[in-house]
């Protein structure tokens, strides 16, 4: 009996050191305001708190505003796309910073267009310019899919011109124009609740000029994780989500959810895979 109570207080007393361990590490965390990247962050954020780990979350309208701060160490850990959205800014500050695991993969953005449209292909769509009056309803200038579609109107040859705007504005052209059975060029990504809603393609791309199916990846600042941080390490790299659900998520916000009842929601229907989580992690 006595070997036993001392054996209890042994792991007591390890739980308790381990759980303070990770209280003295606050991590402060970066996500875009992007539904789906803050959606994992928040997931991300609900497991390590569970662990024991106090954190912040700060939500970025820029990437180049995101980097400068994971790199002044402003935050230190960051959800991001460094492939092909957001390279330039990866390959500025990569010495610096280092990639911890993957959070989520599937992200891929291109031209679209309704499902009862005849074309399948960017190729095919100077034969219809004339239905859409030569126009791709874009989104926010500068964004990684309007640089890419100026590339395809290059590329391909389009007889188009790219029509800025917002994202809102474009949903809005999109869901008048398939309410009316009319032809629209468009622009929309996965993970997103438009492709849930809306019955519309993506255009095949037979060149390239759009990025095939990315990653989005936690990065850290580098240093920020040490040799003795082996356990806060392994419960990031155990975060990853499937891009459906990512996807599931993102359709619950639209249709009345706040971000945080979404992902409450999520969590709490995922107990069994959050305890494998646990297990995997320590």
């Amino acid at each position: 009996m006595r070997n036993l109570l001392k054996y209890m207080a042994i792991i007591v007393f390890a739980l308790a050191s381990s759980l303070a361990l990770a209280q003295q590490k606050t991590i402060k965390m970066g996500s875009m305001t992007w539904e789906d990247s803050r959606s994992v962050a928040l997931v991300t954020k609900k497991f390590l708190e569970k662990q024991g780990y106090p954190v912040e979350l700060t939500v970025f309208s820029e990437w180049g505003i995101a980097y400068a701060a994971l790199q002044k160490g402003d935050i230190n850990l960051f959800i991001t796309a460094t492939d092909f959205i957001a390279a330039d800014h990866w390959n500025r500050y990569k010495n610096r910073l280092e990639k911890i695991s993957t959070a989520y993969f599937g992200v891929y953005q291109c031209l679209v267009v309704p499902s009862y449209m005849e074309i399948d292909s960017i190729e095919q769509l100077n034969s219809v310019a004339d239905q859409v009056r030569g126009r791709i309803i874009g989104v926010e200038s500068g964004s990684g899919v309007m640089r890419e579609a100026e590339q395809a109107i290059k590329a391909y040859s389009l007889d188009y011109q790219l029509i800025s705007g917002s994202t809102a504005a474009a949903v809005a052209e999109l869901r008048g124009a398939m309410e009316r059975k009319q032809p629209i060029v468009t622009m929309l990504w996965t993970p997103s609740w438009m492709m849930q809603t809306f019955d519309v393609k993506f255009l095949k791309d037979p060149k390239g000029i759009f990025a095939p199916p990315q990653a989005y990846y936690w990065v850290a600042r580098r240093g920020f994780l040490g040799d003795d941080d082996r356990r806060l390490r392994q419960s990031i790299a155990t975060v990853h989500l499937g891009i459906d659900e990512v996807v599931a998520i993102t359709g619950e916000i639209n249709a009345g959810k706040t971000l945080e009842e979404a992902v409450d929601g999520w969590w709490d229907s995922h107990q069994m895979r959050i305890e494998r989580w646990t297990v995997m992690a320590d």
